[in-house]
């Protein structure tokens, strides 16, 4: 079973830059620094892609994804967002993304498996300087730690700025789903909206989350401890939906049992499987979050979307023309992914610092590391929303602003950690 799933002898190969240049108009992916193919060269099957955007604030820093069906498309509009997010943040870091291809099913039930394919990867990932691994969708802080590890041995150093980041605590690290930074970003943004949108406050707002994971199911708790409703949440299993709000503890205790939220016992008014999962995205509430994979608004459902915001919790579950109609025909605001979901990353900026500066990493200690890294995220965060609002224009989407914003700051040196 072993040899049908991993690959023999994993590779690399760089591939041709994606530039813009004969075209008539000019496209921001011509900021691209470099793309590679990853495959096993005795079989030449494609096993992934590490993709490195832009190194003009520093080396490329983004997380690995493991998935079904990644493709390079996929991985170089990852690594575009990254440029932005790590930019419109102050992070001295450029953008950078890794997804590695895995279709068997009995690789997610197999942590030696998994062990096994982040070894082989380790080493490609250790010829890439201009890159430094994070964890994302299918990784975690021990894959991570991992890389750290391997990447130590060559290196013939324990403390190293080449990542993994965003590793166990007790490791030095600062495990960003153990923190739920991601979800405390999210959760900066919604507050600091019931100052800037008429009319909202997250206390009685209904809330939908597609995503029921290491980011859905703690900014689900936050909101919810605010006051908010969860109407429906989903997992790759299904989706539940009651309009009177689903039970918060239970879904917390099941998540990660083995069917997940199959396994919810309470009252729903709908279920949704297989194919028919993201239905759950066009039920009503006034907060939509995104948190899986990309697109999951559409021009197929753009239409049936029902909501007063949407708090892009995945990366890239829009675009920009979808953001557009959105707000002019169905007045839904939509916060931009690269802006509101940056907690994660602002993490790992910060590891990367404590490791190398050591007065840095005085001061964040004598604070507790956490609570910096929290307050760091609100006040990046809150910041950021407020200044885009002012930069809108009437045509505008959110989008527009941040994006305006972050690559203004990507001509600068400002830090903010």
């Amino acid at each position: 079973m072993t040899i049908n799933i991993l690959p023999n002898n994993l590779c690399i190969r760089q591939l041709p830059k994606v530039l813009d240049r004969d075209r008539f108009s000019k496209s921001l992916t011509g900021l691209q620094e470099a793309c590679y193919e990853i495959f096993d060269s005795e079989t030449n099957k494609i096993w992934g892609f590490v993709s490195i955007n832009n190194i003009k604030r520093g080396p490329g820093l983004g997380g690995i994804r493991i998935a079904p069906n990644i493709t390079l498309n996929e991985v170089n509009r990852l690594a575009y967002v990254m440029t932005l997010k790590n930019s419109a943040s102050c992070l001295p870091y450029g953008g950078g993304k890794a997804g590695l291809i895995v279709n068997d099913p009995a690789f997610y039930n197999d942590r030696n498996l998994k062990n096994k394919l982040i070894e082989k990867f380790s080493k490609i990932l250790f010829t890439l300087k201009s890159y430094i691994p994070a964890a994302d969708m299918g990784t975690d802080e021990y894959d991570i730690q991992m890389i750290y590890e391997h990447h130590s041995k060559k290196l013939q150093q324990t403390i190293h700025n080449r990542g993994g980041v965003g590793r166990p605590f007790d490791s030095g690290g600062i495990p960003i789903d153990d923190w739920e930074l991601t979800a405390h970003g999210l959760f900066a943004a919604a507050q600091t909206m019931e100052n800037q949108m008429d009319n909202f406050k997250i206390k009685g707002s209904k809330i939908i989350i597609q995503g029921f994971g290491n980011v859905g199911c703690p900014i689900a708790m936050k909101l919810n401890q605010k006051g908010a409703i969860i109407v429906g949440v989903s997992d790759i299993n299904c989706a539940l939906w009651n309009p009177q709000g689903l039970d918060i503890r239970e879904l917390i205790r099941i998540r990660n049992l083995p069917a997940g939220l199959k396994n919810y016992s309470k009252t729903v008014n709908k279920i949704f499987e297989n194919k028919n999962l993201d239905w759950l995205l066009e039920a009503p509430c006034d907060i939509l979050i995104p948190a899986a994979r990309p697109d999951a608004i559409t021009a197929k459902n753009v239409d049936r979307i029902d909501c007063r915001i949407i708090l892009e919790g995945a990366n890239s579950p829009t675009s920009k023309p979808i953001e557009y109609y959105l707000k002019h025909r169905r007045n839904i605001l939509s916060l931009t992914d690269f802006i509101v979901n940056a907690g994660g990353v602002i993490g790992c900026a910060v590891e990367q610092k404590l490791m190398q500066d050591k007065d840095y990493a005085s001061k964040v200690k004598i604070k507790n590391t956490r609570i910096y890294t929290e307050n760091l995220i609100l006040n990046t965060i809150s910041t950021n929303v407020i200044e885009i609002f002012s930069r809108i224009r009437k045509d505008d989407v959110f989008r527009d602003a941040a994006t305006e914003l972050a690559l203004e700051r990507l001509q600068t040196k400002e830090s903010w950690l």
